[in-house]
């Protein structure tokens, strides 16, 4: 049975379901759901995510593992847990560094991959990788990192709106045989509960959306360490910002498919990517309540860039040849204002008392390591932006950067 005729399924059998239902069975049903089938990110997918644009994300991210490692006493094993690992590619890219990083950091590396897919990824034939097909994170006391990047993201989410001045939840329904939408009383109080802790009050016609998984996932997170850190980057916003009835009246639920943003998700069921901003307030909360320490929020630009971004952009042969403008446009998207820079960092930490991560505070000593780090360089593995979206852009490259790039993101 396919995701969509699991669906209708359902709601022949028990009436409406719930947005956050809908959004599990057509993300992750074993049957055709979208994160269940083949791999769908890249140039030849729906959308496009911080690895899959430059391995330079995968390579600052390894010094901040080398810093927490550094933190930990420098155990082996250094366990590096990363959930919804997808195609391995962050993996792959970490590890590449990781062996250009000084002292026995590469060496003492455990990392695992969890992916609900169980298939071979890009990290495969590498020594110190290990999948696991899980659709949680099943591992118990590791010293290390949890790694999550765009996880929460794709987590489902309920949908209420205001409605006569009353919450009400967005319900998925059938109309003959066509899914539509209707509003019913909530679910659970727990919908309700959430706004007033946060004090959000929806203005009239609002809609937004309700991650309920964030507590069970931070608690997930939290037992998966004795000691160490997790590392959460994704798009998001802190709670006020994100439930602006100014700024985001419609809420944040995006749909993809083939890179075009439709906004249909009642259509393509199963072929189409399907994500809500986070709500990083809540998610800082959960964290808290599960026993993690908040040690640090920034958006991703600032947070790569603290890591070294500005050394890497800084290796820039003149003139530029095509490969070298096809890196700099990778590296310069991770940092893009309006667009992956704005990805939101967070990183929480157990039994490790408040240590100042390299990450948030941009010390000499981080852009210094990764000045010296091999230059990393796009792979077949990765998109070319520059032949995506700017064909026969070389001629023209020194002349049309500051208007594609505002700022000077190789500025120290």
């Amino acid at each position: 049975m396919s995701a969509e005729q699991e669906i209708h399924r359902r709601i022949r059998e028990r009436g409406p379901i719930t947005f956050a239902e809908f959004m599990e069975v057509a993300l992750y049903h074993p049957d055709g759901g979208y994160y269940t089938g083949p791999e769908r990110i890249g140039a030849f997918g729906d959308f496009y995510t911080s690895p899959s644009v430059h391995p330079a994300f995968g390579a600052l991210i390894a010094v901040q593992l080398r810093q927490m490692w550094h933190i930990l006493g420098r155990p082996s094993p250094f366990t590096v847990l990363e959930p919804a690992a997808g195609n391995g590619l962050l993996c792959r890219d970490i590890l590449t560094a990781a062996s250009g990083l000084p002292d026995d950091f590469a060496a003492s590396l455990s990392y695992i991959c969890i992916d609900r897919r169980d298939a071979n990824g890009l990290e495969r034939g590498l020594p110190s990788v290990t999948r696991l097909a899980a659709a949680s994170l099943p591992l118990r006391d590791i010293v290390g990192c949890v790694l999550s990047n765009e996880l929460h993201d794709a987590m489902p989410v309920h949908q209420v709106t205001q409605v006569n001045g009353r919450l009400q939840e967005v319900m998925v329904a059938l109309d003959w045989e066509s899914l539509s939408i209707l509003t019913a009383e909530p679910s659970t109080p727990l919908l309700e509960q959430r706004l007033n802790s946060r004090g959000i009050v929806l203005a009239e016609g609002q809609t937004a959306e309700i991650n309920l998984s964030l507590d069970a996932w931070a608690n997930e997170a939290a037992s998966c360490l004795d000691k160490g850190f997790v590392l959460a980057i994704d798009y998001g916003r802190q709670a006020p910002d994100l439930y602006s009835a100014t700024e985001r009246f419609r809420g944040t639920l995006t749909t993809y498919h083939r890179h075009l943003q439709t906004d249909r998700p009642l259509e393509r069921i199963g072929q189409q990517d399907m994500s809500a901003q986070v709500d990083f307030t809540s998610l800082a909360k959960s964290g808290a309540s599960a026993g993690l320490d908040i040690l640090g929020y920034e958006t991703q630009a600032a947070f790569l860039q603290n890591l070294g971004m500005g050394e890497l952009l800084a290796r820039r042969p003149v003139p530029l040849p095509r490969r070298s403008q096809a890196d700099q446009v990778g590296m310069r998207e991770l940092v893009k204002p309006g667009g992956l820079g704005d990805f939101q960092v967070m990183a929480m930490g157990k039994n490790v008392g408040q240590p100042e991560l390299w990450g948030f505070t941009g010390p000499k000593e981080a852009r210094e390591m990764a000045a010296n780090l091999p230059p990393p360089m796009l792979t077949p593995a990765h998109m070319d932006l520059l032949s995506g979206r700017y064909p026969g852009a070389e001629m023209e490259f020194e002349v049309t950067w500051d208007a594609l790039w505002p700022g000077d993101a190789s500025s120290p």
